[in-house]
């Protein structure tokens, strides 16, 4: 099933964040993880919304990338917020689960797959 292998394995697989940071700044790939924060919270609340029986997975998905990460406390917080942004924008429109929240949830699968999968070819570890 593709949604138990979306991000797992992206976390394992960035450059270390002790490296990053000793450069200074974001690393490279900070737009993208910004990005898919706002997917992944977008996810948590969609998802189960429409059914899924993964009320926590995407919070826990999201714990895994500070976790992997280590980012300072302004960065940590900034993806944080982007991941409640995506949370709450879908919060302020769906109550119930329509065809259009179906739709959105698919699409962010789809993104967010597609976000971790650029960020581990372009920025990962061998």
């Amino acid at each position: 099933m593709r949604l138990l292998v979306l991000f797992p394995l992206l976390w394992l697989s960035l450059v270390p964040a002790a490296a990053q940071q000793a450069e200074g700044g974001a690393p490279p790939y900070d737009a993208d993880l910004q990005h898919l924060a706002e997917v992944m919270g977008a996810l948590h609340y969609l998802r189960p919304l429409c059914g899924a029986a993964e009320p926590t997975r995407w919070r826990e998905e999201m714990q895994a990338l500070l976790a992997a990460e280590a980012p300072t406390e302004p960065r940590r917080g900034q993806l944080v917020a982007a991941f409640n942004r995506g949370h709450d924008s879908y919060a302020q429109v769906y109550r119930t689960c329509t065809s259009s929240a179906r739709l959105a949830a698919g699409r962010y699968l789809d993104e967010g797959m597609r976000l971790s999968r650029d960020i581990a070819a372009r920025y990962g570890s061998n």
